[in-house]
């Protein structure tokens, strides 16, 4: 159910609480799970600024505030990251701000009209959760595949420099697998303050900014603006967003941080209605489109984050950086630019391989195995028992919508594979049933279930024998 004016002010207060105490508890991992989202950040927001794509002081100021307000209203680490689809045609074809706010501005109210209407929450209602975790183990492994592609690939033992090459990558590897035997060591914080001083260290800190207008322009896209943006862009971004950064990070923080001891995992509206009101707001002023997104979730959670706080401080940190880029954005904008690459591909690669792991729940103690009381709550013991064939079919359905996804590199390819392998396991089931029923065979013996089993799946009275 979505916020309402009853229950937001005891939310709130729940979800301020939590933070508070969560901070007290283990400050050092909660700020060292806020910079765990960083290496998506930076690259695509580094590299729209150099396009001229979008006001970096917008930016910085409009998704600040963003995590700050996400971080109070949920309580939870849920990240603020760029539309990655539409970052990424934004770059390959130097979209002016007007194409880029305009692609952000339809996928917004595309989503805030789906969640208002209630036909995000229709859709998850029937999403099989095995769809829903190939999505994110999917997503996970394209993380994966997009660190080794495009931030440690080019990198040579030596070069393109001393301070960052596969020595520094091999480095920022083995201080991670340190974190095994240390989780509370603060993994994301070093390696981010290590990032910076070579950052400074570098040659070419010293990058120039491309020509730009006002710090904080008021935007006016056209008609054509809307049209090359929707064609281009934004139908490649809804279904991202919508399967990822609204069902998929639903599902992934009522997996990672159930309630209690944490607050209520936030829902697939307010979800849709969060993402819409951060781009119908900040784009109008030349902010990056952003949504949230379950990469980033895992990503902070790996490194420390389990409260809202997490998130609350790098919004501060961002709005900070905002207000001094109003005055001098190139200095920032060459820092961020010449962080190693070594160091943030494995920053992605750790949050990737959190989310993909996601996925070994699905035949455990998955949503929609869970027995649930009365109150809807869950003890955290009982589960429903599957079959040998449901276990595989289940399995396989994860599998093949994680495979369509990584062929075609589109979670709406991933999700209706799936989809169409589940359907079609059920439809494989009604017709073996059926064919049972016509050779005078029950379909229980077939299937492996008892004479009780079967009745109480089929709705019928069970066989007695005397």
């Amino acid at each position: 159910m979505a916020l309402s004016a009853m229950n937001l002010l005891p939310r709130l207060r729940r979800a301020h609480r939590h933070n508070v105490d969560t901070f007290k508890a283990s400050p050092v991992a909660e700020l060292s799970g806020s910079l765990g989202d960083l290496g998506t950040l930076l690259p695509l927001m580094t590299a729209l600024v150099l396009t001229n794509s979008i006001a970096l002081p917008s930016t910085l100021l409009f998704t600040g505030a963003a995590n700050v307000l996400t971080g109070v209203a949920f309580g939870i680490p849920l990240p603020v990251q760029p539309m990655k689809a539409i970052a990424a045609v934004a770059i390959a074809r130097k979209f002016t701000v007007e194409e880029n706010m305009a692609a952000g501005i339809v996928v917004a109210s595309l989503v805030g009209i789906m969640s208002v209407t209630g036909l995000i929450s229709w859709a998850t209602r029937i999403t099989p959760v095995p769809v829903v975790k190939g999505i994110q183990v999917g997503a996970g492994l394209s993380l994966c595949l997009s660190a080794g592609s495009s931030l440690l690939a080019p990198l040579s033992w030596t070069g393109p420099w001393w301070g960052d090459n596969l020595i520094w990558a091999i480095a920022a590897v083995l201080l991670l697998i340190s974190t095994l035997a240390y989780p509370k060591l603060p993994y994301a914080i070093i390696v981010f303050v290590l990032g910076i001083v070579l950052s400074l260290l570098s040659p070419k800190s010293n990058t120039s900014m491309p020509a730009s207008g006002p710090a904080i322009p008021i935007v006016h896209p056209s008609g054509h603006d809307f049209w090359k943006a929707t064609t281009t862009a934004s139908l490649g971004q809804l279904p991202l967003t919508l399967l990822n950064s609204v069902i998929a990070a639903s599902a992934l923080a009522s997996d990672l941080l159930p309630s209690p001891p944490y607050p209520a995992a936030p829902t697939v509206t307010e979800l849709g209605v969060s993402v819409a009101l951060i781009n119908l707001v900040g784009c109008w002023f030349g902010s990056m489109p952003a949504c949230h997104g379950s990469g980033g979730l895992a990503g902070q959670y790996r490194f420390g984050a389990r409260s809202g706080f997490s998130i609350i401080f790098l919004g501060s940190l961002k709005f900070f950086l905002g207000i001094i880029a109003l005055w001098k954005p190139a200095p920032i904008v060459g820092v961020l630019s010449h962080i190693p690459k070594s160091l943030l591909g494995v920053l992605v690669l750790a949050a990737g391989v959190e989310l993909a792991k996601v996925g070994e729940s699905v035949n455990t103690d998955a949503r929609d195995l869970r027995v649930l009381d009365r109150d809807s709550s869950w003890d955290g013991k009982r589960l429903k028992e599957l079959d040998e064939r449901e276990r595989k079919e289940r399995w396989m359905v994860l599998l093949v919508t994680v495979a369509a996804l990584l062929a075609f590199r589109n979670d709406a390819v991933g999700f209706f594979a799936g989809l169409a392998w589940h359907w079609g396991f059920r439809a494989a089931r009604r017709i073996q049933e059926w064919r049972e029923q016509r050779e005078g065979r029950p379909f229980w013996r077939s299937v492996g279930h008892t004479s009780e089993e079967s009745a109480e799946l089929l709705g019928d009275e069970p066989e007695r024998t005397a």
